[in-house]
Parts: C-alpha cells; structure tokens; sequence
C-alpha cells in the first residue's frame, strides 16, 4: 500500500500492528487517546489527543494523505469506533475495525451478563465485597453501591466514587496466582468486568472460577454497521496490503 495508515487504540492488538507495518516498511502513525497518563508507545510515529470529533478526523485524514484506517481502539470505545467510520465515510477511505474476540465461559464459570454499567451495579447488589475491573472510566455507575468495592485501574479514578472503596492501582497483564491471592486477601464476592477480552487481563476468570466466585460481565457495544471487522494483526496486516 501506498500511503500512509493511521491505526487508532493503544491496546496490544494496536501496538503489534504498528510494529507489522513498520516491519513491512509502511508508513503508520499511531493515534491514542490520551487518557492514560503513562501509555505504552507503539514504533513508527504517535499521535496523541482527540480530533474534534468525526468532522475533524476526516480533514486530518485529508490534510494527511492517509490512505487507509484501522480501528483497534478498545472493545468498549464505541465514540470512537463511530466517529471513525463517519470520518472514513465523509472522505471515502478504507476503514477495517481490528478486534479482538471476546472471552467465552468455561465449565464451573458462574456468569451473569449485563448490558451496561448500571446493570452491572445492579446485579451486585446485595453482595459485601465487589471487584470493580471496568476501568476507571464509569465508575460513577458504582457510587451507590454500600458494599466494600475493589478498584483497579492504571491510573487514579476520579470521583465519584463508592462509598467505601480500596484503589489498587497497576497494569496487568496478571498472573492467576495473583489475581487469586487478590481476590482471597480482600474477600472477594463479585467480580465486575467488561467483555474486553484477550489473555492480557483474563487471568481474573480463571482465579474466580477456581474460587467459585460469580462474575458479572458487561456485553460489548455492536461494531458500527457496515464496517469489516477482522480478530487477528495479521488478519489486518493482510488487509492492508491489499489496498
């Protein structure tokens, strides 16, 4: 492909593509969001803040020349996802949203899905001790809660937050040894996640499975229609090369 590729998302799936296309001899520039105050950079050239929105994007897109865009923003990043496909809509290029699968239930997992955070806060009522990894962003959703809540997140979260609530903060990936000994060590009732995905934080179904403790999962929001989506880099490093 000529041209230039932007790939938006700082996960794993964004950072291995970006070292696939430098490899190639491509040129790519990585788009993140900024939200993380200490990310992870990619190889090739990092871009870092918003666009302005769905019109912003697609003059960046024109202003830069680029030639074709991935998505592999976050499962859950579906403001971005959206504004991706109307930007590449408006300017006419090619857009591929990589995304990885989603986690699958294994024998003994005690699941119980939800549509949103606020159903997830819900469904744990009742419970004395939650494991909140949904990310700091939403967290309002648990303000309410009255249980003791567990909160992991890369960086501080800011209120509001539960009433009584424990921040450990780290980036994963985690072991099952230590999600386990987490889990154990707080008394853990209830696990709350998102359907993100992948092995990197996946260790924490495996620990609450052996435990025999109930996980609460939040579905994904739908793909914006009419965009491909393919599971793997090398799906999408495919996918550019034939541009």
């Amino acid at each position: 492909m000529t041209g230039r590729v932007l790939v938006l998302g700082g996960t794993g799936e964004a950072r291995r593509l970006a070292r696939a296309l430098v490899d190639e001899g491509i040129a790519v520039v990585s788009s993140l969001a900024g939200r993380v105050a200490d990310p992870v950079l990619p190889p090739g050239e990092v871009r870092i803040g918003g666009f302005g929105g769905a019109a912003g994007l697609a003059a960046w897109l024109q202003e830069q020349a680029v030639a074709a865009v991935v998505d592999a923003t976050h499962p859950f990043a579906a403001t971005m996802s959206a504004a991706a496909a109307e930007a590449a809509g408006l300017v006419g290029v090619p857009l591929l949203r990589l995304q990885r699968p989603g986690w699958a239930p294994q024998p003994g997992d005690d699941w119980r899905w939800v549509d949103s955070q606020a159903e997830a806060a819900a469904a744990v009522t009742g419970f004395g001790s939650v494991f909140l990894t949904t990310g700091r962003q939403g967290l309002a959703a648990f303000a309410g809660l009255t249980a003791h809540c567990l909160v992991r997140s890369v960086d501080p979260p800011e209120p509001p937050l539960p009433e009584r609530v424990t921040v450990v903060l780290a980036r994963g990936p985690f072991t099952v040894e230590e999600e386990t000994a987490l889990l154990r060590r707080h008394g853990v009732e209830v696990v709350v996640t998102k359907d993100s995905g992948g092995a990197m934080t996946a260790a924490k179904l495996t620990a609450a499975r052996d435990l025999g403790i109930p996980v609460v999962l939040v579905r994904r929001p739908p793909p914006p229609p009419g965009v491909p989506v393919v599971a793997t880099v090398e799906e999408a490093l495919a996918w550019v090369g034939a541009g």
